[in-house]
């Protein structure tokens, strides 16, 4: 039987404005306002880790979603930022969300920074992890060896570790434990990012121009955490957003990288829930 409650929450499907169908799935504290989570490049909602999901839902309702197009969900893939952004868009405005928190990790953080400037009415507080504004000046860009492997058509373990964890025993074994527990959605799931998807969320980032100059518009709180040891995004980005965000706080774990919300996953937690509180 699953241990975590993240685990025994049901798919549903949700009719979007085009004719398409959003998997979700939606579980925690109900009448709550809704945390809605968006995702890294090829993530599904079974890349979350539930060590990570649990904690939140003790305190708040938890929305994940596939956006248009991807795994589970129906339609054409969005090929650009702003067709992600409006995929998350009318995928909350068919739940009929109205007031959200939004956290968004690595590419979803760009998304959640875009629905926030996009819909500044329906976004109470915003968490960003791992991530981005897009168009950081001097941002140091990934090792080659990053570029190598997101490109491989399947990933295995030593790739998850390489991106998300640094190379030390205790992250090693952190990183490893976090990928044993997504096993148990994905060994039956078999949920994937499809090729056409993918391609479309890399042309999605490169051809991206950046929210750099647009951070001032972001009024409202922020929560903006990253691994100093990022091989993915640097986590130069984090604390360049910090002084550029009006009311942001920012958190760094010194021993960790892009998986630093697994590897931590109950401190970040807690973070999280505590931000998201006051």
């Amino acid at each position: 039987m699953p241990t975590h409650l993240a685990d025994q929450a049901e798919t549903r499907y949700v009719a979007g404005p085009r004719g398409e169908r959003f998997a979700y799935r939606r579980f925690g504290r109900a009448g709550t306002r809704p945390l809605v989570m968006h995702m890294r490049l090829r993530g599904t909602i079974d890349h979350w880790d539930p060590a990570l999901l649990d904690p939140l839902a003790d305190r708040r309702e938890v929305v994940v979603f596939d956006n248009r197009g991807t795994n589970f969900s129906t339609g054409a893939p969005p090929s650009t930022m702003e067709g992600l952004v409006e995929g998350s868009l009318a995928f909350m405005e068919a739940l009929r969300l109205d007031d959200v928190d939004v956290l968004g990790w690595s590419m979803g953080g760009i998304v959640a920074q875009g629905v926030a400037l996009t819909a500044p009415g329906l976004v109470n507080r915003l968490v960003v992890a791992g991530s981005s504004p897009g168009g950081v000046p001097g941002l140091p860009a990934p090792p080659e060896r990053v570029a190598r492997i997101t490109g491989k058509d399947v990933n295995d373990d030593e790739d998850f570790l390489h991106l998300f964890f640094p190379g030390t025993a205790r992250a090693r074994a952190a990183g490893l434990a976090s990928l044993r527990r997504l096993d148990r959605r994905l060994g039956q799931s078999k949920a994937v990012v499809g090729p056409e998807a993918f391609h479309g969320q890399v042309a999605a980032i490169s051809g991206f121009g950046g929210y750099w100059d647009r951070q001032a518009e972001l009024t409202l709180p922020v929560l903006a955490a990253n691994g100093a040891q990022d091989v993915m995004i640097h986590a130069y980005a984090t604390y360049a957003m910090s002084q550029r965000l009006p009311d942001a706080k920012v958190v760094l774990y010194s021993d960790a990288g892009h998986g630093f919300l697994f590897q931590h996953a109950e401190d970040f937690a807690r973070e999280v829930n505590a931000f998201l509180d006051r």
